[in-house]
């Protein structure tokens, strides 16, 4: 099996295309190797294409006029970056770099469109999994402005789970491959604190913690636990 195929089967993005799609989508793409912090596409740039991640990690991103980078979210094998594509004439409101040595599977944006119009079967999984990735993101914004820092960085993990879990269904352990740096930037917040938090979910079973990683054991359980905090 070719790799743009492969990758497109374990996307949720196609879920909902029959075989027929995922084949003829296979042989219209391109793919393209990246090394670790190598920018495939900067912010303000057209989007042209939209790409799914058959192997590694990326993050995306912000850079500011001095260079600083603001990580904003970083996405795992399976999940799919370049959703400007659903805007046609819309520049990238965020880069993207490679978080890890990466290969990614590029579909160009007018083809993808032209093959939902081809299939229309397609659109209730599509909007499910945008729909799905905004409310993930408005809830962050929300617990961002209104809870203190246990359940904001609690709310992060579980947003990081949906985003880097790529095709695999919920309920099982979920490994986020971040450091406790790439976290703290993503939030807007110091290493240390959000080492305490994470240290006190280790103590409650909720996490395991390892090295550029932390394993969140039970979604559900985490969720619980955030349910019940005062903050």
């Amino acid at each position: 099996m070719s790799i743009a195929l492969d990758a497109l089967q374990h996307c949720p993005l196609f879920a909902g295309f029959p075989e027929a799609a995922l084949d003829e989508a296979a042989r219209h793409a391109r793919i393209r190797h990246f090394q670790p912090g190598e920018v495939i596409y900067e912010k303000g740039e057209p989007q042209t294409f939209l790409c799914v991640i058959a192997r590694g990690m990326v993050r995306i991103n912000s850079v500011n006029q001095e260079g600083r980078e603001s990580v904003l979210i970083v996405f795992d094998q399976g999940a799919w970056v370049g959703d400007a594509v659903f805007a046609p004439g819309a520049d990238r409101v965020y880069g993207a770099t490679a978080h890890t040595q990466a290969t990614l599977v590029e579909l160009p944006g007018a083809y993808f469109r032209d093959l939902m119009s081809r299939y229309p079967q397609c659109y209730p999984v599509v909007l499910e999994c945008i729909s799905r990735r905004l409310w993930s993101a408005m809830t962050v914004i929300q617990e961002d402005a209104l809870r203190g820092t246990t359940v904001r960085i609690g709310r992060r993990l579980l947003f990081l789970c949906d985003m880097q879990r790529g095709g695999a269904e919920p309920g099982g352990p979920v490994t986020v491959r971040l450091t406790r740096e790439h976290i703290a930037n993503m939030m807007g917040m110091t290493r240390q604190g959000v080492h305490r938090t994470l240290k006190q979910f280790q103590r409650e079973g909720l996490v395991e913690l390892g090295y550029g990683q932390v394993t969140i054991c039970s979604e559900d359980a985490l969720r619980r636990y955030l349910d019940c905090c005062p903050d």
